[in-house]
């Protein structure tokens, strides 16, 4: 957050070539946006909403920020149970992955969150008033922009309040370099309430249908916004909302479970934008995603090699009775490369050149298993386990992975629940944070959770040590970078770190 800004228009020469942006890529003001230049017309705040989701797809050129898609997958992994270091991991990396973080740690920069966060400012503040300079643009038509980019501030702004816990809260646009950048952080509670705010308005304002799928599927609708929703909800405890918003989702009958076949993984992950979809990153053959070099050409990554047999199961007697999840959708056997965003179908992998798979934000399953979360802490715990049982049978979940759980009994329920979530969700960013969620429920009535989690991955001489480190809570949260810290005065660093 603290780069100078150059140019808020950096992003555009990422666009998809069209004429309706073309125009916009030799801007270069020197000093924020040129408005008598800009924010003329409604094309130009959809040049500037597409920028938003362009920069989630691809930092600008110059900048040396890892595209998104991979912060949000090692914020969600790395301090995770189910993945191991590559040949190629950093330094950086394997300290998250060994709890050994200091705030020197590249993987620490948020700047790429709050670039994005200042495009999604830009919009909410300079479009409305584009409707004084263009009277074809509708109050309806900005309203369906806006909702864009306050969900999309409201997503990256709810992912840093899980990932570093306290955040400076920034909602007004950066546009000049004279702006203050001395902004101290906003607690995690205040940032999740100024999400559920954002969220309550953007759904208010939101767009249900654009029209074809892959917008339907790519861009910010209503159904994408009660996802985000339910997940705020869970981690602000209030359940009752979070089964409401779950179920706006589920009652659309645009969303359904595939059932298990040859095919579902290419139609799920290699095609993408299947009626499982709520909302997926949209990298195409010319604008591929940088998943191929960290898990295959040069993987820093693997799965952790008990994870097929101890996630998944294995069928003993029938090696052809698979959990359609598993081999070779989330891991190779034998190799344990991650699969889900390099393969093409159980047999073969795209092509590097080929390598577009989507980034999953939400999907279907995930509505159906928050909703199971939030049951689960409503005492119904019935509901709940029919719910889980559900998806597995879809998935062709394997028996010896199934548990006999009470419906009164939460910790057996919330258990099996995170064992779906790992099964469902494997390398999909979200392990991390379905552990810490669950564990720091009820003042971290289930500490043990996260125990387990970082006994797991480390070795023997350092299990001491990491359960050491993390019976402490302000350690379950990434530290403020150094240069943040160098940059903005008015930081605090948590304690954990100091």
């Amino acid at each position: 957050m603290q780069t100078k800004i150059k140019t808020i228009l950096a992003i555009f020469i990422l666009f998809v070539s069209t004429s309706s942006c073309d125009s916009y890529l030799d801007l270069r003001p020197q000093d924020g946006i040129i408005r008598e230049e800009f924010w003329k017309t409604k094309e130009d705040i959809q040049a500037a909403v597409i920028g938003i989701y362009s920069s989630m797809l691809n930092s600008p050129p110059g900048v040396n920020d890892l595209p998104l898609s991979q912060y949000l997958f090692m914020y969600g992994e790395l301090r995770g149970d189910m993945i191991a270091p590559g040949g190629n991991v950093t330094e950086d990396q394997r300290d998250i992955m060994n709890s050994n973080i200091i705030a020197s740690n590249e993987l620490t920069d948020w700047s790429a969150f709050y670039r994005t966060i200042n495009y999604c400012n830009t919009v909410i503040d300079l479009a409305p008033a584009v409707r004084a300079e263009d009277p074809t643009l509708t109050q309806t038509q900005l309203n369906h922009f806006l909702s864009e980019a306050l969900a999309i501030r409201a997503y990256l702004y709810f992912t840093l309040a899980r990932t570093y816990r306290d955040v400076p809260l920034k909602l007004d646009a950066t546009l000049s370099d004279a702006d203050n950048f001395q902004l101290p952080t906003n607690t995690q509670s205040e940032v999740f309430a100024q999400v559920i705010k954002d969220l309550e308005l953007a759904e208010q304002y939101g767009v249900e249908d654009y029209g074809d799928n892959a917008s339907n599927r790519g861009r910010i609708t209503t159904y994408a916004i009660n996802a985000m929703q339910a997940d705020v909800y869970l981690w602000v405890e209030d359940y009752e909302k979070a089964v409401i918003a779950a179920d706006k989702v589920i009652a659309s009958p645009r969303f359904r479970l595939i059932q298990a076949s040859s095919n579902w993984f290419t139609t799920v992950y290699a095609q993408g934008n299947s009626t499982e979809s709520i909302f997926e990153f949209q990298f195409t053959p010319s604008n591929l995603n940088s998943f191929y070099n960290i898990f295959v050409i040069r993987p820093q990554f693997l799965g952790r090699e008990s994870v097929l047999e101890d996630v998944f199961g294995i069928d003993l007697e029938n090696a052809n009775n698979r959990d359609v999840r598993g081999e070779r959708a989330s891991l190779v056997p034998g190799t344990s490369q991650i699969y889900k965003y390099v393969g093409l179908n159980f047999n073969d992998y795209k092509e590097v050149q080929n390598s577009d798979t989507h980034w999953f934000v939400y999907r279907f399953a995930d509505v159906l298993l928050m909703k199971a979360e939030a049951l689960t802490e409503l005492n119904r715990g019935s509901e709940a386990i029919e719910i889980i049982e559900e998806i597995r049978l879809r998935r062709n979940a394997l028996e010896v992975t199934s548990q006999e759980v009470g419906s009164e009994n939460k910790i057996e329920i919330i258990n099996y629940l995170l064992a779906e979530r790992a099964r469902e969700f494997a390398y999909e960013g979200k392990r991390w944070f379905d552990i810490l969620r669950n564990a720091k429920r009820n003042n971290y009535e289930r500490l043990d959770i996260i125990l387990d989690a970082g006994v797991s991955g480390a070795l023997p001489e350092q299990q001491q040590s990491v359960v050491a480190k993390l019976r402490d809570p302000n350690s379950h949260y990434l530290p403020i970078n150094t240069n943040e810290l160098f940059a903005n005065k008015a930081l605090v660093q948590n304690p954990f770190y100091k």
